[in-house]
């Protein structure tokens, strides 16, 4: 393929933008990112004009693909014609609320904002408001924007900033624990649970790796916050409106959190994010209560139309049929493909989501009970060697994927995610022929 436009974009973003990029991730790919011209359906075609199947799928926003239903577009353009916005309510905010408010069990109000980050900022505020506490448990591996109370390494004992420009101040209050060790959440709380405010959490780590829980782990989560008068935030800026369908994964899993943040699909391709949760508690920001929150941009009629449309699409067609179909399949092939070519690779993912992870495990490879993405099943030969939190795939071969292997899918036509750490995702534009494709270029590049 010639790459010689993106090149060219690359050379000149890099005397204009600090990377050549507005978001880090975005210059993984090595010597230069691909520069995208337009999308279609479950590909998009570069400044090239190379086309490639899109796993990437914007981050994960896109949970309909590159093409807009004719409901969704025309709503779209309707708001924009009417004007950018007004900085004054709208209808539409109140209906995308009522539709949220009425398929999410934990949500009984919620708060627009225009990020995942803000979402999490403003949770983490108003759960330190609620509870008079300042600390939050996180965990080790998760990720939930780039904030200073999560941008955080180390443990309970020593937390430390995980970037530079990050108070010590701010990473005292943060409480990293592993992720899928109860043991770990109880001895914290045990020492700090008075003065823990909140766990926040994400139902699957699905920036670094896709690491499901093992069961009865967010059970425990909630007992310890019942037990102790934590509050309970699930983060489902990715798992919203993906995993488990309108219900998310917070009714997959059948937990009951106290707050709920929320972003990507829920703006139908547009930025976005929210809080929902508890009337007692969300009804505490300003001007009902004493929390402040605000933004100008919050609840953008384009971005309102954009989400509610879309998951009105949702609700009324096989969308999630369609999309966790292919997500099966796709990764019940790659252990397949695994299983010959790399059997020290672990498969995960749920429902619309999937990744293979370059793992270093020794012996067979995934049980049948794990075909499907690996499930933190005690009953799998692999149990003990696959990833139980997201900093596990850290000690993957991370630099093979992203020299070596990503390329190779690239000049094949296929788009994976940028990292070893970033989901893939599936979309409502993708096709049974894209999915084998896929996978035939997974077995070449392996």
């Amino acid at each position: 393929m010639n790459h010689e436009a993106s090149r060219s974009l690359y050379d000149r973003a890099l005397s204009v933008m600090p990377g050549g990029v507005n978001s880090s991730v975005r210059a993984a790919p090595q010597p230069y990112p691909i520069f995208v011209d337009r999308g279609d359906g479950g590909h998009v075609i570069d400044a090239d004009g190379n086309r490639y199947v899109d796993w990437i799928q914007g981050l994960g926003p896109l949970l309909l693909g590159h093409d807009m239903p004719e409901g969704l577009q025309a709503a779209v353009q309707s708001r924009a014609a009417e004007g950018p916005m007004y900085g004054m309510p709208t209808e539409i905010e109140v209906e995308h609320a009522e539709f949220v408010c009425r398929h999410v069990p934990s949500v009984e109000m919620i708060r627009f904002v225009n990020s995942g980050t803000e979402a999490t900022v403003s949770a983490c505020r108003l759960a330190r408001a609620i509870t008079g506490r300042n600390k939050i448990l996180i965990m080790q591996g998760g990720y939930h924007g780039a904030q200073e109370t999560t941008l955080v390494s180390g443990d309970a004992d020593d937390p430390k900033p995980s970037s530079a420009g990050v108070p010590q101040a701010f990473a005292d209050h943060t409480v990293p624990v592993p992720f899928n060790d109860p043991a770990a959440a109880e001895a914290a709380f045990e020492t700090h649970g008075d003065d823990i405010a909140a766990v926040l959490v994400e139902p699957i780590q699905a920036n670094m790796g896709i690491v499901y829980p093992e069961d009865g782990y967010h059970d425990e989560l909630r007992s310890l916050c019942d037990e102790y008068g934590s509050l309970l935030i699930f983060d489902e800026v990715i798992t919203g409106f993906r995993v488990g369908g309108l219900q998310c994964a917070q009714g997959k899993f059948d937990i009951d959190p106290d707050l709920t943040t929320f972003g990507k699909i829920i703006g139908g391709g547009f930025p976005v994010g929210a809080i929902g949760g508890k009337t007692e508690y969300v009804e505490q920001f300003s001007p009902a209560g004493d929390v402040f929150q605000a933004g100008t941009f919050s609840g953008h009629p384009v971005t309102m139309a954009a989400g509610l449309e879309t998951l009105r699409f949702c609700a009324e067609n096989d969308v999630y049929d369609h999309v966790n179909g292919l997500g099966r399949r796709l990764r019940e092939g790659l252990s397949d493909i695994v299983a010959d070519h790399a059997p020290e690779y672990t498969v995960v993912g749920s429902d619309s989501l999937f990744k293979l992870v370059f793992t270093r495990a020794d012996g067979a490879p995934q049980d049948e009970c794990c075909a499907n993405g690996c499930r933190q099943d005690h009953a799998c030969s692999r149990y003990d060697a696959c990833p139980k939190r997201g900093t596990d795939v850290r000690r993957a071969e991370t630099d093979r994927y992203a020299r070596l292997f990503r390329p190779a899918m690239r000049e094949q036509g296929i788009l994976v995610s940028q990292n070893q750490f970033e989901a893939n995702f599936v979309a409502y534009g993708h096709t049974e022929s894209d999915v084998e494709e896929t996978l035939e270029a997974y077995k070449e590049a392996l």
